[in-house]
């Protein structure tokens, strides 16, 4: 009779589980992770490598790209075994983020930091390890082969926006995050001890912004600056960044410093007073 309780909870639990099982639609989700399995480092995969990558087998992985591949979110690659994904699946995200008032307040302020010295400047919000660029003012730096566009990712813990915005985490976060991922010497500069990256990341809060010695793309020189909602949260970086040939890192960053660091101020305060942002930072 005293176990009577338990039995309840768990039939409760169960009862719950299966609600929500009710509630949605499985093929969906799993659908999902077969267009989560690509990655930008394997941009394409055998359907065995999706199945194992989605964890179903091989069958459900079958069935599921044949109708991405027939409703064009994915793709087959020409006398291979091989799939990709569409780019009907960059509309999805280009649709979202063309909605963010982060875009629409960017746009002018990004305008107002490109001249003869910096080439380019860029917003990017935090992606679980990775800094996804969701607006982006380019008017040279082509010469380096830099093309970096919207919704390009790139490694946070090698990027001066990166930095900017894990600067603004709890320390347990920063770890969490820097750990989820390998990290790979992109440049001769690229910092990719955790130590490292940790005091690099104090000083970044300390001074309220990010330098990049070339260190995701040689030859160029990066600042960038916290982007910060009503409580103090960082939602996104604003950087500027200027070839090396072309000044120093001590004068680049005399130069620079101030002006993104009031343009991420000013782009937070707009953000703040028109009810938030609307882009969820994913850490997972």
């Amino acid at each position: 009779m005293a176990d009577r309780p338990a039995r309840k909870k768990r039939k409760a639990g169960k009862a719950g589980s299966a609600d929500s099982q009710k509630n949605t639609v499985q093929s969906l989700a799993k659908g999902f992770r077969v267009l989560e399995a690509f990655t930008a480092q394997e941009p394409e995969l055998t359907m065995a490598e999706v199945a194992r990558r989605a964890d179903m087998d091989n069958a459900t992985a079958f069935r599921l790209l044949n109708t991405l591949v027939e409703t064009g979110y994915v793709h087959r690659v020409p006398d291979t075994k091989k799939f990709r994904l569409g780019l009907k699946v960059l509309d999805l995200g280009f649709n979202a983020i063309a909605r963010s008032d982060l875009r629409t307040h960017a746009r002018p302020i990004l305008r107002s930091l490109v001249g003869e010295i910096n080439e380019a400047a860029s917003i990017g919000v935090l992606d679980g390890a990775d800094v996804i660029y969701v607006e982006r003012i380019q008017a040279g730096l082509a010469r380096l082969g830099v093309d970096i566009r919207i919704g390009n990712r790139v490694p946070a813990y090698s990027t001066a926006i990166g930095h900017a915005i894990l600067a603004g985490l709890s320390q347990p976060t920063q770890i969490s995050i820097l750990q989820s991922q390998p990290r790979k010497q992109l440049t001769a500069t690229t910092p990719t001890g955790l130590d490292e990256l940790l005091a690099r990341l104090e000083q970044v809060k300390q001074r309220g912004y990010a330098v990049s010695d070339q260190e995701t793309v040689s030859g160029l020189y990066v600042l960038a600056a916290p982007i910060f909602d009503t409580d103090g949260i960082p939602l996104a970086g604003l950087s500027i960044a200027a070839p090396a040939f072309q000044t120093n890192l001590r004068d680049f960053e005399a130069a620079g410093a101030r002006a993104v660091v009031q343009a991420a101020q000013a782009l937070s305060r707009a953000l703040q007073s028109g009810g938030g942002f609307t882009h969820q930072r994913s850490t997972s």
